[in-house]
């Protein structure tokens, strides 16, 4: 295989128990638990709908998707197609089609550090794709590109196999090894703050903690 352009096994796939537990949690609640220092901030396009899956990831030269059409066609059903584009915004890496064929192939959805177009249809719609922005021109489809490699998109490194989940906060990524430890003190913070929007209906915010801090800041 040739350095820059060249296509490596898939990884494993993650835990479905662990993905079902992740697709219940806002992004920012799992943010939270990986000292807020994990994400990206790529925009959602689609009008609605959650994100979970396993990354499958693509480096690609700027505004050239011949590789992304081929992790269209490798990809499991429930994978997250991630692609690092380099954040060029000049050539759009997918469109209408591309996502119309990856939905009906069972991708979970798109994260790309690059342009997309078609950007109405896309935003009508509920199948997952963030992106770097958006342009009219389409892309080249020459290579070079690499297939499950560890990229960088938005900011945010991804391996092959990592755990992904995206909702209109913005897209996180989690190594397997790491997965149960933040689910598990995401969903507790999941429940704290369910039961403060509880206590806040009923007008029994305890906010005490304001005073608090200020006079342990101001002495």
């Amino acid at each position: 295989m040739t350095l820059g352009f060249r296509i490596l096994p898939s990884p494993k796939r993650a835990d479905p128990k662990l993905l079902e537990r992740l697709r219940a949690l806002p992004v920012s609640n799992v943010s939270d638990n990986m000292q807020r220092s994990h994400g990206t901030n790529l925009e959602p396009i689609h009008r609605s709908g959650r994100m979970v899956g396993t990354a499958f990831t693509v480096r690609t030269r700027p505004g050239d998707n011949l590789m992304v059409h081929k992790a269209i066609d490798m990809a499991a059903p429930g994978d997250v197609i991630v692609v690092d584009a380099g954040g060029a915004l000049e050539n759009a890496i997918i469109g209408e089609l591309m996502a119309g064929w990856a939905r009906k192939r069972g991708v979970a959805g798109f994260v790309i550090d690059g342009a997309i177009r078609d950007s109405q249809a896309l935003a009508d719609g509920d199948f997952p794709v963030y992106a770097a922005g958006i342009t009219h021109r389409g892309p080249y489809k020459d290579g070079p590109g690499e297939i499950n490699v560890t990229v960088s998109v938005g900011g945010m490194v991804v391996r092959p196999g990592d755990l992904v989940a995206g909702d209109h906060d913005g897209v996180v990524a989690i190594a397997p090894e790491d997965a149960e430890r933040v689910i598990t003190a995401a969903e507790a913070q999941h429940r704290k703050e369910q039961a403060s929007l509880a206590a806040i209906e009923a007008g029994t915010w305890d906010r005490r903690w304001v005073d608090e801090t200020l006079k342990a800041r101001l002495g």
